[in-house]
């Protein structure tokens, strides 16, 4: 059976930390930020954890850079 191929979409929104956590951006950060209060914009520039319900999938659509 052949191997399983990384999500080229989603290897380049994912980062791995040393440690083996996801890490993501945030949504909402890019359209509309004029609109959007300074607090809003400054806290969606940071990163963020995968949750733990998508980790599952996300490891397997992800596997070969783990």
């Amino acid at each position: 059976m052949p191997k399983q191929k990384t999500h080229s979409g989603l290897k380049k929104r994912i980062k791995v930390t040393a440690t083996g956590k996801l890490k993501r951006g945030k949504a909402y950060s890019n359209h509309l930020a004029a609109s959007k209060t300074t607090k809003q914009n400054r806290n969606m520039r940071k990163q963020t954890d995968v949750s733990p319900s998508d980790k599952k999938r996300i490891k397997s659509l992800i596997s070969n850079m783990l």
